[in-house]
């Protein structure tokens, strides 16, 4: 099966939902947050993220957009909040998608690795999404995002990392994720994500985005981790869709229990800043789906 590459310039209208835009920001990504050392221009690098970043915050305003009015709608009172929210995991964008059923049922090898190699590749690690969203939360919220930390660090054992299991399973399956072989519509994802958790006015966006994937992800990853058992892989090899699949239902009732709801109780302005990061991090997701059945199925 021959699948063919999209993801090109598109988004009429657009300078920041194209591919050459998401593969800048998803490069500049790459080196800011990786560990360095002094350098002696670094005045010329502050000047170029300087400049980065503000098209970074005129990227996530356009993506605001698109889902503000939406997000103006829901409910501020803690109790009304949380049942809109809670419904995104049957009425939010992408949800029930086909592609993951036929994933589960039909994808056959290599549909699977082009699949993986999208998805590892804008990975943009969970992990270090809640550590850098956590940074002066109020106690309730900070503790959530920590122990859910924690979790994703395999409660501190390489071996149980969540992070290490995707990139395992990257290996068996042989695939090389780059961003230049990436779809924009994943990178886009990707690039949302580190937006919000990285930048502080957007901290309560990021809460939004990472409680509505562990919201939404146990229904997908569950027909992810059969697809693979049905090509085959061992229970090891699908253990990340197999563990997120269980784990996230748990990470949920928390993370909407101690983190969104006590947050909300303090600040009802922070629903609509939650509501906002939901929509744009499920808007993000369908447009990868899209994007991921128009190139597998043609």
């Amino acid at each position: 099966m021959a699948t063919r590459f999209i993801g090109g310039e598109q988004t009429a209208g657009s300078q920041f939902l194209t591919q050459s835009f998401q593969r800048g920001l998803s490069h500049w990504n790459h080196e800011r947050l990786s560990p360095g050392f002094p350098e002696d221009d670094w005045q010329r690098t502050l000047e170029r993220d300087t400049r980065m970043q503000r098209l970074e915050g005129a990227f996530l305003e356009e993506l605001r957009a698109e889902v503000i009015d939406e997000a103006a709608a829901a409910p501020t009172d803690p109790d009304g909040f949380m049942a809109w929210f809670e419904g995104l995991m049957d009425t939010g964008p992408g949800q029930g998608d086909p592609l993951f059923p036929w994933l589960r049922d039909e994808a056959d090898i290599d549909q699977f690795r082009w699949f993986f190699e999208q998805e590892a590749a804008g990975e943009a690690g969970f992990d270090d999404l809640v550590a850098m969203t956590q940074v002066k939360l109020p106690t309730r919220p900070k503790l959530e995002l920590a122990r859910n930390y924690w979790d994703e660090m395999g409660h501190g054992t390489e071996i149980g990392m969540h992070g290490p299991m995707l990139d395992a399973l990257v290996e068996t399956l042989k695939v090389d994720p780059s961003i230049e072989r990436t779809v924009w519509e994943s990178l886009c994802l990707a690039n949302a994500m580190t937006a919000m958790a990285s930048t502080r006015r957007y901290a309560w966006h990021s809460v939004g985005a990472l409680g509505v994937i562990e919201l939404t992800a146990p229904g997908r990853s569950a027909m992810v981790a059969d697809g693979l058992k049905r090509l085959g892989f061992s229970g090891k090899e699908r253990r990340y869709f197999s563990v997120h699949a269980v784990l996230d239902v748990k990470h949920s009732a928390a993370w909407n229990k101690e983190a969104i709801r006590p947050a909300v109780e303090e600040d009802p302005r922070r629903a609509t800043a939650i509501a906002e990061g939901a929509l744009i991090r499920l808007n993000c997701g369908k447009r990868c789906f899209d994007a991921y059945r128009a190139a597998l199925w043609g």
